[in-house]
């Protein structure tokens, strides 16, 4: 199945690597090679939760759709760990601590909106408008060079998992994921996006075990 691995798989799930460049599931567009066109040529899935075009790592797929509303349906409770790692362009000071904001779909553009959250009862975290609440915890892990630029390797832990988060969150610091020029990255020094989803713990939805998955970084993540 070409740079898709395949980390585990059993009767009802299965969880992959994915590579950079490679969809999750189809955009409607004819011919288009996603993750499930692949995985659907060797056993038939059902997609759970998505990672963007240009992020790599840990996806998971159901194997039938009881189970995939399973999951769904009790995201919060089964996922006990989500975990991704970006190089961020610049110098960060802070070591670690909380991104806390509302995020909103633009209608008129691709792009997320992003504003200030202000509070922290849980009450006033509520949808409105359109916009709703993210939060990922963060902690800096090493900061180097590549071609003489500085960049820091951030490790985020997902409390929420709106869309583009960690992308629209980087670029509301001042430090966007290096290759996002969408979030207003400067730089590219991978030739990619600098982000990837390494770490996925949940509970087995039918045995009740805790599975627990970190792929490695992939190359040029290392400096």
């Amino acid at each position: 199945m070409g740079n898709l691995e395949i980390v585990y798989e059993d009767d009802w799930l299965i969880v992959v690597n994915k590579p950079s460049g490679l969809l999750s599931i189809s955009t409607g567009k004819d011919g288009e090679e996603t993750v499930c066109s692949l995985l659907n040529d060797y056993t038939r899935v059902f997609i759970v939760h998505r990672l963007d075009r240009d992020t790599s790592g840990l996806l998971l797929f159901a194997k039938d759709f009881q189970t995939k509303e399973m999951l769904q349906d009790n995201w919060n409770e089964v996922v006990l760990e989500r975990k991704y790692i970006a190089l961020l362009e610049g110098h960060i000071d802070s070591s670690e601590g909380w991104i806390e904001t509302w995020l909103r779909d633009n209608p008129k553009s691709t792009k997320v909106q992003c504003r200030a959250y202000e509070g922290n009862v849980d009450s006033e975290r509520l949808e409105e408008n359109g916009w709703k609440f993210a939060s990922s915890h963060c902690q800096t892990l090493k900061e180097g060079k590549i071609d003489g630029q500085t960049y820091t390797m951030v490790e985020f832990e997902l409390e929420t998992g709106r869309k583009n988060q960690i992308r629209v969150q980087a670029q509301w610091i001042g430090h966007p994921v290096a290759g996002d020029k969408k979030y207003g990255a400067r730089t590219n020094p991978l030739g990619r996006l600098a982000l990837h989803a390494r770490t996925l713990s949940f509970i087995h939805p039918h045995t009740g075990k805790t599975l627990s998955f970190t792929s490695r970084l992939p190359k040029g993540f290392r400096f």
